[in-house]
């Protein structure tokens, strides 16, 4: 094929696949299989690769992801992305009403669903998308636009459109792709996202986009920010339109004039919210005519045309019928609550997370007792509080040794967890070697949860090591194996060989150290076998690291079962050195940062490793010498005292800020 048929066939390939992901991820309409589309998508890539010159911004292939971004760039927001004001009560959502009747006269009213996500701004130049920004504070926000790319219900392109159009939507993770997203946090012993718009938001701001697009997230668009080249008088007109062009719009949007037809309207999306696919927190009340939202105006922060009824949170009595036992990973002994099933925000739930052994003592929960429970955002089950207790009931206490392997159990001091610290346990060798293999670890492609569980089961694997023993022809007779596959996951356990010490660290699963710990470790001893061979007071030097990881990695390295491991991968080749070179920028040396609170994207080890790797280290408890708090929602007494202490309190984004 030469070039011209190639553009020819390129042009064809991509206005049909973006037909049919239209269909797909807007309209939840196919017209052709999985398998169909996936094969003009391999023939559009096979075309680009042979023709790079071909590839255009707007091509389906390039939702795929790029390469990692040290920062975001920042982008001022031409029109204010203003927040709502919150409303409670029918009583103030009649009295909204009532001041712009007041105000305007006759007036309607655009009732819809509130997304509960991350908003953004999608800008178009002669139909084509050109940027994509986080609100931010509203004013200021950051370019994600190959994260924005990744998104498939997004058009890259639009037909027919304005020469400029700037929209507003809000970016969400649909709840199937949250409870899987759960699913393997908690398979890895991660502190898994509290709700989908935590997790949409810390998709979506991913330096890696690759990852972003792992992540299905979706959008609904609400709002036309700037136009150039057409005009709208209302609301709901700007929406029909958006349609038209092929944005996903806000679903279910509906205009009345009466206040009682607004408050069945709010009323039925709340008894309808269970049924979405999507989180909702809330329902926004707006004035449909434009003009008239001009007239009255804003406040600094808020439109006063507008404002979000937000529905009250759900909770419910039960009955608590047992209280298991399970063991993760890392061995932790985790108890959860199995109670009488209750309905909660539309859907059935009967087991709820109850911590460790402090928090049971706390709230005195016993098995028998009737206890509150709620769904944490909409999502996740939590036990609040025991109400009554069972006539002749005792206080639970957690085993003192592991139900499944019997080993005596431990609780390390400053730990809340009692855990199992028997490494041959089977309930932590499957999720063990689920860790060794994951993207974050020794990044096995093909090697996931279903693959592993398989080669587990039909013990041909019992330990990490045993890996890289594997043959092609060991695969192939099993279900999930066909020559090529089988051959694909050789190769790739293979390469993985290559890698650098810091996964190597990170796979072993060593107790308390992540990712940034890993890569500090390495970059103060070079090798495994540095490390091995290092004191703890040589570890404890590590700017960050206290007694506790210290002892952990100390007395890791030196279990019989882990110095066996280390020797058979070395044996069969695994690279234990490291070759990157530290980070020279220390803008946060002789700082101490406190971290407080449920940071809106970040995870607490995560915004660790961040303020380490700039140089600064972070402490448990506020004093005099604390340089910066960082509060996140539910931030308790350590605000509170650095409040009285004068200490500057910060946001995830203002740390952000710093960090660029």
């Amino acid at each position: 094929m030469n070039k011209a048929e190639a553009e020819k066939r390129i042009k064809e390939l991509s206005e049909l696949l973006e037909k049919y992901s239209y269909q797909y991820y807007v309209l939840d309409s196919p017209e052709i299989s999985d398998y169909d589309f996936d094969m003009l998508m391999q023939e559009l890539k096979k075309l680009e690769a042979e023709f790079p010159e071909l590839v255009l911004p707007t091509s389906p292939t390039q939702r795929v992801g790029g390469i990692a971004l040290s920062k975001f760039d920042k982008v001022p927001h031409a029109v204010q992305m203003a927040s709502l004001q919150d409303v409670f009560s029918f009583e103030q959502v009649e009295a909204f009403v009532t001041r712009c009747r007041e105000e305007l006269g006759k007036t309607e009213f655009s009732v819809e669903p509130k997304i509960d996500g991350l908003s953004v701004s999608l800008e178009y130049e002669n139909g084509v998308l050109v940027r994509g920004s986080t609100r931010g504070d509203g004013f200021v926000g950051e370019d994600v636009t190959s994260n924005i790319r990744t998104i498939h219900s997004i058009p890259l392109k639009l037909e027919n459109a304005p020469e400029f159009l700037e929209v507003r939507g809000e970016v969400y993770m649909p709840r199937s792709s949250f409870f899987e997203l759960v699913e393997q946090q908690e398979l890895n012993d991660e502190t898994p996202f509290k709700n989908p718009r935590n997790a949409a938001a810390g998709s979506l701001r991913q330096k890696d986009s690759r990852i972003t697009a792992k992540r299905k997230l979706d959008i609904f668009i609400f709002n036309v920010q700037q136009v150039r080249g057409e005009e709208f008088t209302s609301h709901s007109q700007s929406l029909d339109r958006l349609k038209e062009l092929g944005f996903k719009t806000i679903p279910s949007y509906k205009v009345f004039t009466d206040y009682s037809d607004i408050e069945n309207e709010i009323k039925r999306i709340g008894v309808d919210r269970s049924e979405f696919s999507f989180d909702i927190d809330g329902v926004v009340i707006k004035v449909n005519d434009l003009a008239q939202r001009d007239i009255m105006g804003a406040t600094a922060k808020t439109p006063k045309w507008a404002v979000a009824y937000k529905y009250p949170p759900e909770e419910k009595e039960t009955k608590l019928l047992d209280i298991e036992v399970n063991v993760g990973r890392t061995g932790a002994i985790t108890p959860v609550a199995v109670f009488e099933p209750i309905l909660l925000a539309g859907t059935s739930v009967s087991r709820a997370v109850l911590h460790n052994q402090d928090f049971i003592d706390e709230k005195d929960i016993r098995i028998g007792d009737t206890i509150v429970v709620r769904k944490a955002g909409e999502i996740i089950p939590e036990v609040l509080r025991s109400v009554s207790h069972s006539e002749g009931s005792v206080p639970f206490r957690l085993p003192a040794v592991c139900p499944v392997c019997g080993t005596p159990s431990v609780r390390d001091e400053g730990e809340s967890a009692l855990r199992c610290p028997n490494m041959e346990c089977p309930a932590q060798l499957l999720k063990n070697m689920i860790h060794f293999a994951s993207k974050n670890a020794m990044n096995i492609d093909g090697l996931g949860e279903a693959n592993m569980k398989l080669l587990v089961e039909k013990k041909l694997v019992s330990s990490p090591a045993d890996l890289y023993l594997l043959r092609k022809e060991q695969l192939t007779g099993l279900e999930r194996f066909a020559d090529r596959s089988a051959e694909n996951l050789i190769n790739a356990i293979q390469a993985s060989k290559n890698n650098e010490a810091d996964r190597l660290l990170h796979a072993l699963g060593i107790r308390n150290i992540g990712q940034r710990a890993a890569v500090l470790l390495c970059e103060k001893f070079g090798s495994i076998d540095s490390l091995m061979a290092a004191d703890k007071d040589d570890i404890m030097s590590i700017e960050g690291f206290g007694d506790v990881m210290a002892e952990s990695v100390y007395d890791s390295l030196r279990e019989p079962h882990m110095v066996e491991l280390i020797s058979r991968l070395r044996e069969y080749g695994v690279n234990m050195t490291y070759s990157k070179k530290a980070s020279s920028d220390d803008r946060f040396a002789g700082m101490t940062f406190v971290l407080t609170g449920t940071l809106p994207t970040m995870k607490r080890d995560e915004a660790k490793a961040l303020i380490e790797s700039f140089g600064g280290k972070v402490s448990g408890s506020v004093s005099k010498k604390t340089t910066f708090v960082v509060a996140g929602e539910d931030a308790g007494s350590k605000l509170t005292k650095a409040q009285e202490l004068g200490v500057e309190i910060l946001s995830e984004e203002d740390l952000l800020n710093k960090t660029k």
